[in-house]
């Protein structure tokens, strides 16, 4: 009793911080006695399902989005392989050596998995003509088809078995952000762009490597270690870095934890349920559930974009209204006085006369209106009334002429967006314009017949000879 007494004293002594910081500690209680702590498995759920997907159909309209996706960052990818992204990137990986598992596209280079993976990654970002998903703003293409080529080239897998685990990457990558709150990672500064390429990359390499259940729970957890991104890309002048940061990395990342797991690696089995879990580490309003919500009947690729402009995505929908209106007004350099362009005000931050070209609007308008000299014509007005969760990308564009008409036009979901999709022919003469100038035209013919097609491919290594 005097004990008990003792006790009681001291804790009412204790300031009222101390009190509220001893609260916060964990509970150890008599481990006989039932807890009431719910207990989860997020980890484990997405794990199955992450093992069985390799033996899933899917759906025909979810495989046609699959075939498009992948056709769309492969033209991104071998274009992207002569700008300078792609250069730099090549020439790291040559450096580099490594078993010849896997290709360099656009070149005759073969490299190990891991290398592949990152420099066909930064190629495929390099010209800002690769897919974006609007939720998340994550660009899941560039990284889950980088990693799942180089991963399928090494393991000689199907055009079959690469469709799924490209549209597990999309599931795996925009899955991971909701339950992050994408809002929240960029409220901290990183870059969700960098936190989701990881994500994408892992789901399709660790499908491609035939992972069971324990080992997608170990590859999750390598993954969760790999995440990183900042919003620093933003001060990039020359799309390098940013290359890297939303893609390259990522696919890196990816091949590296599904081959190491390969390679008997062990881990942490429960990384997004455990103490000290990855929501604990980057986010204050974790959403674990999203994790898993709609598994096998919602898939993210449906709802992620195709560009058919080769700009950053705020700027998509202003330069759709843009040539609308030229279009319609025949503007010219000579006839017209000023430009207004109102943006989501979200949007608007990132392309306000940003560090590189492609991501800048007054640029790219200026250089719509054929003339870059005309750049101070051009505003950019950051409108929060257009802040539509239903419509994050559109685009408001007014034109004043010279001869004191105003004429506007509103693009509320740009070309591509599920909204407003492109048909399969309009995306083979986006990719074909792409390839051509790369591999000529006939190889690019072959290739796009031959991912129209994608079921019917064995092996993709039998396509070695299109893309490289």
């Amino acid at each position: 009793m005097l004990q008990g007494a003792g006790g009681a004293l001291a804790i009412a002594a204790l300031p009222a911080e101390r009190l509220a910081a001893a609260a916060a500690l964990p509970s150890f209680q008599d481990s006989s006695k039932p807890s009431t702590a719910p207990v989860t498995d997020f980890t484990g759920e997405l794990a199955r399902y992450m093992a069985g997907a390799r033996d899933r159909a899917l759906p025909p309209s979810v495989a046609l989005e699959a075939k498009h996706h992948i056709l769309d960052t492969l033209g991104a990818m071998i274009s992207g392989s002569r700008l300078k992204p792609g250069e730099m990137a090549i020439a790291y990986a040559r450096a580099q050596g490594g078993a010849p598992e896997a290709s360099l596209v656009g070149t005759s280079v073969k490299t190990s998995a891991v290398n592949a993976a990152l420099a066909n990654g930064m190629c495929a970002h390099a010209d800002e003509t690769d897919d974006v998903e609007l939720v998340t703003k994550t660009h899941p293409g560039c990284s889950s088809v980088a990693a799942g080529l180089a991963m399928a080239e090494r393991e000689g897998r199907s055009g079959t078995d690469l469709l799924r685990a490209v549209v597990l990457g999309y599931d795996v990558c925009c899955r991971f952000l909701m339950a992050l709150s994408p809002d929240l990672v960029r409220g901290t500064h990183h870059s969700a762009e960098g936190f989701g390429a990881t994500f994408s990359a892992v789901g399709a390499a660790a499908s491609l490597a035939r992972l069971d259940e324990t080992g997608m729970r170990y590859a999750l957890s390598y993954a969760a270690q790999q995440v990183s991104g900042l919003w620093s890309w933003t001060s990039d002048n020359d799309h390098i870095e940013k290359a890297f940061d939303f893609s390259g990395m990522g696919a890196r990342n990816g091949v590296t934890a599904a081959t190491m797991i390969q390679a008997g690696f062990t881990g942490v089995r429960n990384v997004f349920d455990c103490e000290h879990n990855v929501f604990q580490a980057l986010t204050t309003q974790p959403q674990p559930a999203e994790l898993v919500a709609g598994l096998g009947s919602r898939y993210w690729i449906a709802e992620t974009s195709i560009k058919t402009y080769s700009v950053g995505y705020p700027i998509q929908s202003a330069v759709d209204a843009f040539l609308t209106l030229r279009r319609e007004n025949s503007l010219t350099v000579d006839n017209v006085q000023r430009v207004v362009v109102r943006l989501p005000a979200d949007g608007a931050g990132i392309v306000d006369n940003s560090s590189m070209p492609d991501v800048n609007l007054q640029y790219i308008v200026a250089v719509a209106l054929i003339d870059g000299g005309v750049k101070e014509r051009v505003q950019l007005v950051a409108d929060r009334k257009l802040m539509d969760p239903a419509a994050p990308r559109s685009g408001l564009v007014e034109v004043t002429l010279k001869d004191g008409r105003t004429v506007r036009h509103f693009t509320k979901f740009p070309p591509g967006t599920k909204e407003n999709p492109v048909s399969t022919e309009a995306l083979n003469a986006k990719v074909r314009d792409l390839i051509a100038p790369v591999l000529g035209p006939v190889r690019a013919a072959k290739l796009i017949e031959r991912v129209n097609n994608f079921e019917d491919v064995r092996d993709v290594r039998d396509l070695r000879p299109l893309f490289t």
